[in-house]
């Protein structure tokens, strides 16, 4: 008998970061599966996760609907899911196994496995942690970016490095203070080494930052900026630079940085974040990522294991364990 599961929902919050999380160790278990695209709606959204009455009826209008047959594994990420993935195993009999990622908090007790970061400090005979964010990035799709964005790339000189920036948050923003300091150490890498840059802005660059940037992108041949127009570079930029430097807002974006196998330097941006902050410490101890001051990005003293490689094993064993 098959270990997998026959069937499995994904379910999936709007935001980019929950998304590729759950859909990565959804894609990782190379099993058939569903995208449930879900969010909860007021008062639904704001109640204690473990005490959330009629979960399925708190879906706002553009969620997919939940009814049964239901599925052997649901996984979820994000705190509005904790109340339907739970409805959803109740509503199985208990028969659906059910796989958070991050931290449910006081719910950890009720689902099959949990998968936090290490920096969260959750514990518990389910819990399983990792070191960086789930992911979609696989060695397959660098290698089928690498030879996409060959042509592309093949003007830029060596070294590349490749520059991914972030944007303002709850806790963090990138100010034009921010952009010009690390335009200024650029300026120094570019002047030690004769560096190329493409940099890369996400949806959430502040405006002042891509102002800063693209001013800084018309100054020299040596710089290529990518800020929303045409086709988006970034899994070509993470496939063919030599070393990478990322913002510190987005724990995916460093995560998926690390993923490649290059040397990767964070960049802080202005403002405190204790998780990010204990996230960033935690790979630095490690000898993981470095902080970029200047200098080319150092080639890693140890390579972080993949984390939805990690957690893709862990959800087959309790798959196998359950089917035995």
């Amino acid at each position: 008998m098959t270990p997998y599961p026959s069937t499995i929902w994904a379910l999936a919050l709007p935001e980019a970061g929950f998304r590729s999380q759950v859909i990565g160790l959804a894609e990782a278990l190379h099993q058939p599966f569903d995208i449930k695209n879900v969010n909860l709606r007021k008062p639904w959204s704001l109640m204690p996760v473990r005490f959330c009455p009629l979960a399925f009826m708190g879906l706002d209008d553009g969620s997919d609907a939940l009814t049964p047959p239901w599925p052997d594994l649901v996984i979820s990420c994000g705190r509005r899911t904790i109340p339907l993935a739970l409805a959803i195993k109740r509503a199985s009999g208990g028969r659906t196994r059910a796989v958070h990622i991050q931290d449910p908090k006081s719910a950890t007790p009720l689902f099959d496995l949990v998968i936090p970061m290490t920096h969260d400090g959750a514990k518990g005979t389910n819990v399983m942690q990792v070191d960086t964010a789930l992911h979609r990035i696989t060695e397959e799709k660098l290698s089928e970016a690498a030879s996409y964005w060959a042509h592309s790339f093949s003007a830029l000189q060596r070294p590349l490095v490749g520059v991914i920036l972030g944007g303002s948050n709850r806790t963090y923003r990138f100010t034009k203070d921010v952009a010009e300091r690390m335009i200024t150490l650029l300026d120094q890498l570019h002047s030690s080494t004769g560096a190329y840059f493409y940099i890369a802005a996400s949806r959430r660059t502040d405006d002042e930052a891509l102002h800063v940037f693209d001013r800084f992108s018309k100054t020299a041949s040596h710089i290529r900026f990518w800020k929303g127009e045409e086709e988006n570079p970034y899994l070509g930029i993470l496939a063919l630079s030599d070393a990478l430097i990322v913002t510190e807002d987005s724990v995916s974006m460093i995560s998926e940085a690390l993923s490649t196998g290059n040397p990767v330097a964070t960049f802080p941006l202005a403002g405190v974040s204790t998780r990010h902050g204990l996230f960033i410490e935690n790979l630095l101890n490690n000898g993981a990522v470095t902080r970029f001051d200047g200098t080319m990005p150092k080639a890693v003293s140890a390579r972080i294991p993949n984390a939805t490689t990690i957690a893709a094993n862990a959800v087959r064993q309790l798959l196998a364990s359950t089917k035995s």
